[in-house]
C-alpha cells in the first residue's frame, strides 16, 4: 500500500473563508479522494494561520485579544468545508500545543546546525504580506503590488536565517528533482529566483508577542511564515519524533496557489536543508480565480452595484445557489490547475447545465425512466461485448493518469467522454421506442454500467451525486467503499436490481 500525504497552505484567520480558498482546497480533497479509491493510505491536511502582526492587528481593530479573535474565526473554515464535503484528516491551528513544540524543536535544530544568527534589519515591511519588500517590487508611493497598501519602513534587532548559503544546494536539488514543482513554468521561476542571488532573510520578531516564542531567545517570537510552514511536519508528529518523517514525509504533496511559490519553493526547501532534512518530494502551484468585472448579481454572493471581488465571494452562497456538488465540480472542472481562470455566474450555470444537468442528469433520468416502462423497474446486466466496453476501458486508463498528475479537469473531462458515449448510444439504439426484450435488456445494461463506473470515477469530485446514483441503480454501499482498478472494470453491474427513477439529480438553470 502506498502513502500519499496532501496538504494546503494554511489559511489565515484574519477574514472569513471565500471561493479562492476553496477552490484550493476542494482540489486537495478531490486529489486525497482519488488516492483513497485507488487504495493508497492518505493522510490529508488543511488547517488555519493564526499568528502574526496581521492577526494581531486585526483582533486589536475588533477589539479582542488575538487568541479570541482566532478562536471566532478558524472554525469558520472548518464549517466551509464540512459545507463543501471536504475529507481531511487533519485540521490544523498554528495555536495548537503540538505545533508549538514542532515548531521549537524543529528551528532549534537550524539554530544548532548554524544556520541561525542574530543581526539588525531595515526596510520596507508590508503587513499583508507579512514580508519584506525591495523597493523594486513596489510600485508608486511605495504600494504594495498585491494588497495595495503602502509598506510601513521597520527596523529591528532579529534573528537571521543563512538563506544565502544554500543558493547551490537548491540549484542542484532541483536540476536532480525536475518534477519537485509542477507546473514547468512554476518550476523554472523558482529556479529562476534561486539562480537570481539569495540574501538571508529575517525569521524573528521583537516588536509583537503574538507568535511562537524562540526557546533560546524568549524576547523574540518566530517570524510567521517560519511558524506556518513548519504545520506540515507537525501533522505528523515531528513534535514528538522522527518516526513521521520517514512514515509520511517522502509522501508529501503540497498544494499552493502562485503567490506563495517563493516561500514554499525556496525558502522552505532550504529550511528542511538546514534542519537536516529531505525538501519535499512534491509542490503543486494553482494559478488565480480571476472575476472579469462582470457583476455575479444573480445570486447572493454580494450586495452592491460593483464589480465583484473573488475574496468576496463566500462558498456558503454558492452552496446555497447551486449545491455541494455543482460548485465542486465546477471548481475542479473549469480551470487547469496551474493556469489562472475566470470565475463568474455564468460560466457555473454553462457548466453545470451542459455537463451535470444534460450529459450525466440525463443519461439517469432516461435510463431510469426506460427500464421502468421495459423492464418493470428491474436493470439488467450489461452485456460482455458491448461496444462501450473498450471505451469504459480507455475512460478508466486516462482518468486515473490525469489524477494521479494533478490534473483533475483531464479526468473530469475523460470521464465524462464516457457519459457522452453512453448518451450517444442510447440515441442510436432508442430503447424507449422498441419493444421489451434481449436487445433493450443489452443497451440499458450497458448504460447502467456506464452509470456504475461513472459513479466510481466522478466521486472524487460529486461524492454526494455519485453516491446517489449508486443507490438509485440498486447498488449496495457507496463508490467511495469500492477499490480501483478492479471495481472499473466492465461488467461489474449485476443485473437484476432495482432501479429508482427519482427527482431529477441535476435540474437545468435558467
Amino acid at each position: 500500500m502506498a502513502r500519499f500525504y496532501v496538504t494546503t497552505p494554511i489559511f489565515y484567520v484574519n477574514d472569513a473563508p471565500h471561493v479562492g480558498h476553496a477552490y484550493c482546497t476542494v482540489n486537495a480533497d478531490a486529489v486525497a479522494r482519488w488516492h483513497r479509491l485507488v487504495g493508497d493510505e492518505v493522510l490529508f491536511l488543511t488547517g488555519t494561520d493564526e499568528h502574526g502582526q496581521k492577526v494581531a492587528r486585526a483582533a486589536e481593530e475588533h477589539g479582542t485579544t488575538p487568541q479570541a479573535w482566532a478562536d471566532q474565526l478558524a472554525p469558520r473554515f472548518a464549517e466551509a468545508w464540512e459545507a463543501l464535503a471536504v475529507s481531511n484528516d487533519d485540521f490544523i491551528r498554528t495555536t495548537e500545543p503540538r505545533h508549538y513544540r514542532a515548531v521549537q524543536r524543529f528551528l532549534t535544530k537550524i539554530y544548532e546546525n548554524g544556520w541561525i544568527f542574530k543581526d539588525r534589519y531595515a526596510g520596507w515591511y508590508c503587513v499583508g504580506c507579512e514580508a519584506y519588500k525591495d523597493e523594486a517590487e513596489l510600485g508608486p508611493g511605495r504600494v504594495c503590488p498585491d494588497h495595495q497598501r503602502p509598506v510601513e519602513w521597520l527596523e529591528q534587532e532579529n534573528y537571521f536565517f543563512r538563506l544565502s548559503a544554500f543558493q547551490d544546494r537548491l540549484v542542484a536539488w532541483y536540476e536532480q528533482h525536475p518534477e519537485a514543482v509542477r507546473p514547468e513554468a512554476k518550476r523554472n521561476e523558482a529556479l529562476s529566483f534561486v539562480k537570481g542571488g539569495l540574501r538571508d532573510i529575517s525569521i524573528t520578531r521583537t516588536q509583537i508577542s503574538w507568535g511562537v516564542p524562540v526557546p533560546w531567545d524568549p524576547e523574540h517570537v518566530f517570524y510567521v511564515w517560519y511558524d506556518a510552514l513548519v504545520n506540515y511536519l507537525t501533522a505528523i508528529g515531528y513534535d514528538q519524533g522522527d518516526e513521521g518523517l520517514s512514515t509520511w514525509w517522502p509522501a508529501v504533496h503540497h498544494l499552493i496557489g502562485k503567490e506563495i511559490l517563493r516561500f514554499h519553493c525556496v525558502w522552505w526547501p532550504a529550511m528542511c536543508m538546514a534542519a537536516g532534512i529531505e525538501p519535499p518530494a512534491h509542490v503543486q502551484v494553482h494559478g488565480f480565480l480571476l472575476v472579469g468585472g462582470e457583476r455575479l448579481s444573480k445570486t447572493r454572493l454580494a450586495a452592491g452595484e460593483g464589480p465583484v471581488k473573488v475574496t468576496e465571494i463566500a462558498p456558503a452562497a454558492l452552496v446555497a445557489d447551486f449545491g455541494v456538488d455543482a460548485v465542486r465540480y465546477h471548481l475542479l472542472r473549469e480551470v487547469p490547475l496551474g493556469a489562472d481562470g475566470e470565475f463568474s455566474y455564468e460560466g457555473i450555470v454553462a457548466r453545470y447545465n451542459a455537463d451535470l444537468a444534460n450529459n450525466l442528469g440525463n443519461l439517469l433520468a432516461r435510463v431510469a425512466t426506460v427500464v421502468e416502462r421495459k423492464c418493470g423497474g428491474v436493470g439488467p446486466a450489461p452485456r460482455p461485448e458491448s461496444p462501450l466496453a473498450p471505451v469504459a476501458e480507455e475512460v478508466v486508463a486516462a482518468t486515473s493518469a490525469a489524477w494521479d498528475r494533478f490534473a483533475p479537469h483531464e479526468a473530469l473531462e475523460q470521464t465524462w467522454r464516457l457519459v457522452r458515449e453512453a448518451n450517444a448510444a442510447l440515441e442510436a439504439a432508442e430503447p424507449w421506442r422498441a419493444e421489451p426484450g434481449p436487445a433493450v435488456d443489452g443497451v440499458l445494461g450497458d448504460a447502467l454500467e456506464v452509470l456504475r463506473i461513472v459513479a466510481l470515477l466522478a466521486s472524487p469530485a460529486i461524492p454526494l451525486a455519485s453516491a446517489e446514483i449508486w443507490r438509485r441503480i440498486g447498488l449496495e454501499g457507496r463508490p467511495e467503499d469500492q477499490r480501483l482498478p478492479a471495481a472499473a472494470a466492465w461488467g461489474g453491474y449485476p443485473g437484476g436490481r432495482p432501479v429508482e427513477k427519482g427527482e431529477p439529480l441535476f435540474p437545468r438553470r435558467r
